[in-house]
């Protein structure tokens, strides 16, 4: 059993406060593990009988007549209010499989999981804990269909500390074995590579891209399957949907409206398959609208939809480190400045503008800084921002960190990434 700790911790705290905890994440990252099994240990320890804890797992046959909401909410009423004097956990799991009902008892009016949540979430001696697959099958603005009476919790697949935990052995050799098959929980177990290749396969087929397809109605599963080939192979570089747009239809000689390709974007986005990080102006303090950076939720998922076939090492790793970023709750950008040496405005990058509350710091990502090109390139545009901000570059060719003369923190990757070093 892998540790969720990070997660794990942030239900703990959510205990009893009155809203309703909705944990999110791509397929097969550990949602039902974390919630069925991490948190359900964590509550018998602390004293908690079987009897006290309702699970419900809408992906069983045994459960399926409680996706009517209606079903649901009188099953669970029924044992709670006959125990007034006892505290209740109600887990339920894929809530995303219920289904809208008519209540002909009540005027006919359509009932969803929500309004049922929202009821069973007034028991005071309730706690209530759902999962779900993707924020299109809970909505995208949960706050709304909760009434404000949410808090949402997003598991992401395992981060290189947790692979590592289960893997262990040689860092370096564990690191490139993440970067080729990704964190979902079950690939770590797998020894065989050709059956972790399978597996991934499989899932991308068989499970994200069906759900991508059933779900939001796709009538052109092609031009869908070329988006989501076209993201993969752009992970780490600018890009919009115009763009996107115009290589399908080199490729196709087919008139393809950018309009179609934004939307399925966001239905890609809303199954959380990829995230999207905008530019950020770091001197005029405000965003741009495009070219935005997609980063890929998993490296496996990545890597098995173009079979393989581009394993670009710079790119990868600015994904991960992205992931690692976003995991840790921090607000996440591109930055841009503006180099106005030679008489011209030439617009230059900066990784990640990192943002933690009040505080800020700026990160390059480099494979290796053994040219004077890199080397400029890297440190020119930290230096452009022209603020006292920590200013961070993360390398995979240095065996430990440490401070330049220009007051660059010079970052091992591993050692962030295993979380060995301050960034803040």
């Amino acid at each position: 059993m892998i540790s969720r700790n990070r997660y794990l911790e942030k239900l703990i705290r959510s205990m009893w406060d009155g809203q309703i905890k909705v944990v999110t994440g791509i397929r097969r990252c550990g949602k039902s593990v974390l919630l069925f099994e991490l948190f359900t240990e964590y509550l018998k320890k602390s004293g908690v009988s079987d009897f006290q804890i309702i699970k419900i797992e809408l992906d069983q046959r045994k459960f399926y007549k409680y996706r009517n909401p209606i079903n649901l909410c009188e099953y669970v009423e029924s044992v709670v209010s006959n125990e007034k004097g006892k505290q209740f956990y109600l887990l339920i799991d894929e809530v995303q499989f219920t289904q809208k009902v008519i209540d002909k008892e009540n005027g006919g009016i359509e009932i969803t999981i929500y309004d049922m949540l929202n009821e069973l979430n007034s028991y005071k001696n309730l706690d209530v804990y759902v999962t779900g697959s993707n924020s299109k099958g809970l909505s995208r603005d949960i706050a709304t269909e909760f009434r404000g009476r949410s808090t949402q919790i997003h598991i992401y697949p395992l981060s290189f500390s947790e692979f590592f935990s289960a893997l262990g052995g040689d860092e370096r050799s564990s690191f490139e074995q993440y970067m080729l098959y990704g964190g979902l929980p079950r690939v770590s177990s797998i020894q065989n590579e050709i059956d972790k290749k399978e597996y991934l396969s499989s899932l991308y087929k068989e499970l994200y891209t069906k759900d991508i397809i059933e779900r939001n109605k796709i009538e052109r599963a092609d031009i869908l399957d070329n988006i989501l080939d076209m993201l993969a192979s752009q992970i780490s570089s600018l890009t919009n949907p115009t763009n996107v747009a115009n290589s399908i239809a080199s490729m196709t000689k087919e008139k393809i409206n950018p309009a179609l390709v934004s939307n399925y974007i966001q239905h890609i986005e809303d199954s959380f398959l990829i995230s999207t990080a905008k530019r950020y102006d770091v001197k005029g303090k405000s965003y741009f609208s495009f070219p935005n950076k997609y980063y890929y939720a998993d490296m496996g998922l990545r890597n098995i939809r173009l079979n393989y076939r581009q394993i670009d090492t710079g790119h990868i790793m600015e994904n991960i480190i992205y992931n690692e970023l976003v995991l840790r709750g921090y607000s996440v950008d591109v930055g841009v400045v503006v180099d106005r040496t030679k008489g011209q405005n030439v617009q230059k990058e900066i990784d990640f503008v990192v943002n933690n509350v009040d505080k800020r710091i700026y990160i390059q990502s480099a494979i290796r800084m053994d040219e004077d090109e890199k080397i400029n390139g890297e440190l020119g545009s930290l230096l452009l921002a022209k603020d006292f901000f920590k200013k961070i570059i993360i390398r995979m060719d240095i065996p430990r960190s440490f401070y330049d003369d220009k007051g660059i923190f010079h970052c091992n990757l591993l050692d962030f990434l295993l979380d060995r070093v301050d960034l803040f």
